[in-house]
């Protein structure tokens, strides 16, 4: 348990589209160079003033870049501030710099807050190498030491819990668009099925009487044309919608070189492994995109219905012929997919058969369950 958590920490990505210095980065540091240079001016206990003015001054302003670059931020502070410290204790010098340094303790919120899993425990470890030699150049008793430590730790603590708070709400966000695009859905279901209906019993009625009654025949045209025309416009409305973003059908298509993104956040559970193997270049387009979709669609099926599942593997094997496709998971041995009873398992299936591809789903041999699609290579649209 205790090695997974840290395996998932160390690989954990960095949050996306972090936000650029902003005027209160700027107002931070402005304050933090006042002070500094308020406290130079004023103490008396300085020795080489300029020299610890400006050490102090390089160590503050890789805040401005600790969102963007919180590890580099925390190697180019915390490293300065190590130099400082090991010159210090080779000079044999006392308490020499400003309390105003202590503004670096932004840094290790910072670096758990926006840095990956990997550059979170490096930076950590530059922090508490940094607090050694600190406590060295400084003699203190070990309650101040453990003060220290303490705080440095609570700082990055909050940043952790900020960013799964972030990030949990980002889930719920998500979850809160997918039941409203559900919902949509089976309202454009029903409206254009009502619709289409009337459509087709009007059509009906007006080739009945066409030869008898011509103006019924155009009446009932004037009927269809009218349901068409609110038809087409409660559609283009609902498809607005649910469209993703306003790019959306600019946006390439997912295909088998995109399927590492299943992979996600290595921290989730069950963690997903993805591996391909085999001939995988120059695949059709709508086969690389199916094979997206089908393993995109396993993958969300076994986080949502696995029971105690703790991994999803997702192989892809590619040969002169055709593309494989299995998912596996370790869940609780079941006798039912997840999504089996809705569109899920049946639209994998439609996909598949479409493209001229088998599929199969069902319990594995083991335990959990298994998903197995077989597509060609080269599709051609009938």
């Amino acid at each position: 348990m205790v090695t997974d958590v840290l395996h998932g920490l160390w690989a954990e990505t960095r949050p996306a589209n972090p936000p650029a210095r902003v005027s209160q980065d700027w107002a931070l540091v402005a304050t933090l160079t006042v002070w500094s240079v308020a406290e130079a001016v004023l103490r008396d206990d300085l020795v080489s003033r300029p020299l610890v003015l400006v050490a102090v001054l390089a160590a503050l302003a890789p805040l401005l870049w600790r969102r963007t670059h919180p590890l580099g931020a925390v190697v180019a502070s915390f490293g300065l501030l190590t130099v400082v410290d090991v010159v210090r204790i080779l000079a044999g010098q006392g308490a020499v710099l400003l309390t105003s340094v202590g503004g670096v303790l932004v840094l290790a919120y910072s670096l758990f807050r926006w840095g990956a899993g990997r550059e979170a425990v490096t930076g950590l470890g530059v922090i508490v190498v940094w607090l050694t030699v600190s406590l060295v150049a400084d003699p203190t008793s070990l309650a101040d030491a453990v003060a220290a430590y303490a705080f440095f730790l609570f700082s990055a603590a909050l940043g952790a819990a900020v960013r799964y708070h972030a990030r949990n709400r980002m889930r719920e966000i998500d979850d809160a668009k997918a039941r409203e695009r559900e919902q949509l859905a089976r309202e454009l279901h029903d409206t254009v099925a009502h619709h289409v209906s009337g459509i087709a019993i009007q059509a009906q009625a007006g080739r009945a009487v066409a030869s008898s009654d011509p103006a019924r025949a155009v009446d009932a045209l004037v009927t269809i044309e009218d349901a068409a025309t609110r038809t087409l416009t409660e559609l283009r409305a609902m498809v607005g919608v649910l469209r993703a973003s306003q790019d959306a059908e600019l946006a390439p298509q997912p295909g088998v070189a995109d399927l590492e993104r299943l992979a996600g956040d290595l921290a989730a559970r069950p963690h997903v492994q993805v591996t391909l193997s085999g001939e995988l270049e120059d695949l059709n387009p709508a086969v690389g995109a199916a094979i997206y979709r089908l393993a995109q669609e396993s993958v969300t099926n076994a986080r949502r219905h696995a029971r105690h599942a703790t991994r999803v593997t997702v192989d892809v094997v590619g040969d002169a012929e055709g593309v494989r496709l299995t998912v596996d998971d370790d869940g609780a041995p079941t006798t039912a997919g997840g999504g089996a009873g809705g569109y899920g398992l049946v639209g994998m299936r439609e996909r598949t058969m479409l493209l001229g591809g088998t599929f199969h789903a069902g319990p594995s041999a083991d335990r959990g369950w298994r998903v197995e699609a077989t597509l060609p290579r080269t599709w051609t649209a009938r």
